[in-house]
């Protein structure tokens, strides 16, 4: 009898490990799953309003129809006066500018005249829009980066000098909901002494007065230093921090935005370069009081 109990507790305690095992097997499955999902913090969808329509052709002359919307949800890119942005249009940086936009997907509409027709819709910041809309020379700068920008989503070659803005009709066809990124909030790791590594080739460095204690001092390098860079570092030095938990990361496209709490800092810039939010790394070094930030950076798209 006594050899019987011993089996039947045996047999149960191995079903009670094999229970177990199955549950890990099942929640580890699960996270895998959910994170490969996309997550709901990192998009929103927004529904433009219609700015104006463009017209105008691919190489080969097929008619292509550009309908400029505007969203206050998406930023705007920094603000340039006329010789700003032309000094910076002759210099090596061009390449570099971003306007932040939209493109969507391309949907077949009809023209007046009965034909076929593509169209797409790219969206931009209201107040840069409006701001567009009273300069003839942002404006048309900003239709070559979008043509651009189409021609090197969708693998097609639109004419940049040959286009016509519609004067009774503000978009072809109709506006369909789009989906933007938002910020990402990478997580932020804490260091030791042993994990810092140092960089060189600086790119630019910006810092402030002791006096000004909400604005912490930051470098960004640009790594390589030559031609374009594959990432970026910040370092921003947090002497009133003690840990990651009181700290609030936000990453665009183009932005960097920090927020140390209680109301200790605040950093709210741009960079000259378009990162990849979410794939971007955050540490902390607990003795040193510095963050570093590195972001990789997107492939650029090269001005006409």
């Amino acid at each position: 009898m006594a050899s019987i109990s011993d089996k039947s507790l045996l047999s149960a305690e191995l079903q009670e490990e094999e229970e177990e095992e199955f549950q890990r097997l099942l929640l580890q499955a699960t996270q895998k799953i959910q994170s490969s999902l996309p997550s709901q913090a990192e998009s929103k969808p927004i529904r433009p309003l219609p700015g104006f329509c463009l017209k105008t052709r691919t190489v080969s002359g097929d008619k292509v129809f550009v309908n400029v919307c505007k969203s206050p949800h998406i930023p705007p890119p920094p603000d340039l006066s006329n010789e700003e942005l032309t000094c910076l249009i002759e210099s090596e940086a061009a390449s570099n500018f971003r306007i932040p936009m939209s493109l969507g997907e391309p949907h077949a509409e009809v023209d007046k005249s009965g034909n076929g027709c593509t169209a797409y819709d790219v969206s931009i910041s209201t107040s840069f829009f409006n701001k567009m809309e009273g300069n003839q020379f942002l404006k048309e700068f900003f239709i070559t980066v979008a043509l651009e920008g189409l021609s090197e989503k969708y693998k097609m070659d639109l004419s940049y000098q040959e286009w016509l803005i519609l004067k009774n009709r503000k978009f072809m066809g109709s506006i369909s909901e789009q989906t933007i990124r938002t910020k990402s909030k990478p997580v932020i790791q804490e260091v030791d002494s042993s994990e810092v590594k140092e960089k060189t080739s600086n790119l630019w460095q910006s810092s402030v007065s002791e006096s000004s204690a909400t604005v912490p001092e930051y470098t960004i390098v640009a790594e390589p230093s030559v031609n374009h860079p594959d990432h970026l570092v910040a370092k921003i030095c947090l002497p009133k921090m003690t840990s990651v938990r009181s700290l609030d990361l936000d990453l665009g496209e183009d932005r960097i935005v920090l927020e140390g709490h209680p109301r200790l800092y605040h950093l709210d810039i741009f960079i000259p370069y378009s990162i990849v939010p979410e794939e971007s790394r955050a540490q902390f070094h607990r003795e040193t009081k510095i963050l570093t930030v590195i972001m990789p950076v997107q492939r650029p798209l090269l001005l006409p």
